[in-house]
């Protein structure tokens, strides 16, 4: 058997994080045994399905690299297909009209519920259709026995077929109702592995018979367990519950994201750092634990500054001034842009994120003069400017402006002086940076360049 799973996901909002690490399981189960990986949009709210919603989805998913192996497939052109099959299962005796007015379904299923029992139309049965009353298609739910699930995620799941209602399959307009457009994609799509989120667990007891009502072979579920917060409450935006763009916009890279996810659940021995191939080797459901996952920002921190050392310094520079055009009000001309390139590969080893490693190149782009905070005003004490104005010769004539010959012509300067750095340093940092953050006072002068450095050094003095 070919294994192929999917995701589908409604148009209705953004694409959140449970919903990427649905995605990402079905990805990985497909590629660990060389199945397919497909897409389905599922729009049949048509009041609530939104284009924006569609493309931040696909764009999401591309941005992660969870690209699907056919183009995606829309579930509202597909009513025709849902409206045959339901008038097949009619004719298989699986389903039936039912013509009870909206009263008397609700009278029906208070008396059901009164004996304890699943809403079961007298319809069911057949009989002569009222002169122009509506209908909706129903299944025939099963009388007796069980519906099994052997879930390969939460175990073997029965429930009783007494328990199921007869379920809408088709509305009175002559629209799919959802249990029933999913079946028939499902079943048209050649899925074999329905990966999806436990709050759907109950749904598939009510669509086994539907499948079974067409004689279709059923696939395999497993019902991944939900994502909560940090404080093991269902997610909210504050603690987590955002669109992956969001992600993204916060600094984190594709494949820190993707690593966090992956293990949110699912574990593979004790490692924590593991690439999408190489997740895609080992991926086992029988991994995938039953209890929900919490969200846990220190650890994605973790995760993603690993993939930060790690990343291309052209591909970082690059999302670094994306990240400041986009969220910072900075000026970068090309010299400041240039600065940056020279940067990332020391400050890259300091980031969690893109946003860390673009504010801790603030201090490359502050225009002169800089304005000094508080605390680097008080570096400035009495003494220190003299001193440091006569560091200046000195540094002019370093034969080189690198970090090491830098380093080095500060400590010359401050045994000379008879001094410790802590009578230079603190001064010195506060006429290069103003008080921004930056890295050591070598390195800060490297990356800064001669000219830009002492110009600093002499508009503070």
């Amino acid at each position: 058997m070919s294994v192929v799973t999917r995701f589908a996901p409604s148009p209705t909002g953004f694409l959140h994080i449970g919903g990427a690490r649905t995605a990402l399981f079905n990805w990985l189960f497909a590629r660990r045994h060389g199945g397919r990986y497909l897409l389905r949009i599922e729009d049949t709210d048509r009041a609530r399905s939104t284009q924006g919603a569609i493309d931040a989805i696909i764009e999401g998913l591309g941005w992660l690299g969870l690209d699907a192996d056919a183009p995606p497939i829309f579930q509202f052109a597909r009513a025709a297909r849902h409206r045959e099959v339901a008038e097949e299962m009619i004719a298989r005796g699986g389903a039936f009209r039912c013509y009870l007015s909206a009263e008397e379904v609700e009278a029906q299923r208070a008396l059901a519920q009164a004996q304890g029992r699943a809403f079961r139309s007298p319809w069911r049965d057949g009989g002569a259709a009222p002169a122009g009353a509506p209908s909706v298609v129903r299944l025939r739910a099963p009388d007796a026995g069980d519906v099994l699930n052997d879930d390969l995620v939460q175990g073997p799941v029965r429930v009783k077929a007494a328990d199921i209602d007869d379920l809408v399959l088709l509305r009175a307009d002559g629209g799919p109702t959802y249990m029933h457009a999913v079946v028939v994609d499902d079943h048209d799509m050649g899925v074999t592995h329905v990966i999806r989120g436990d709050d759907h667990l109950t749904n598939a007891a009510r669509q086994i018979p539907i499948f079974q009502a067409m004689g279709w072979d059923v696939p395999a579920f497993a019902h991944v367990p939900m994502i909560h917060g940090p404080d093991g409450a269902k997610l909210s935006k504050r603690h987590g519950a955002l669109g992956v763009e969001a992600y993204r916009d916060l600094g984190y890279l594709p494949e820190g994201l993707l690593n966090y996810l992956m293990r949110l659940g699912w574990s593979h021995g004790d490692r924590e750092i593991m690439t999408l191939a190489e997740a895609a080797a080992v991926f086992d459901l029988a991994n995938v634990g039953r209890g929900p996952a919490r969200l846990d920002f220190a650890k994605l921190d973790f995760v993603n500054a690993h993939y930060m050392k790690g990343a291309d310094d052209d591909r970082l520079t690059r999302l670094t001034l994306d990240y400041v055009s986009a969220q910072r009000d900075w000026v970068i001309g090309p010299e400041e842009a240039a600065r940056i390139a020279r940067a990332v590969p020391v400050l890259k080893h300091r980031a969690k994120t893109v946003a860390e490693l673009a504010d801790q190149s603030y201090f490359l782009v502050r225009a002169r003069p800089i304005a000094l905070d508080v605390a680097a005003q008080k570096a400035m004490k009495d003494g220190v400017a003299a001193r440091l104005a006569r560091l200046v010769p000195c540094l002019e004539a370093a034969p080189d402006w690198e970090e090491a010959t830098l380093s080095q012509a500060l400590k010359t300067f401050a045994a000379a002086e008879g001094v410790g750095m802590g009578q230079i340093g603190p001064g010195l940092r506060a006429l290069l940076t103003g008080g921004a953050a930056s890295p050591d006072l070598g390195q800060t002068l490297a990356l800064l360049g001669r000219e830009e450095s002492l110009a600093r050094i002499a508009d503070g003095l």
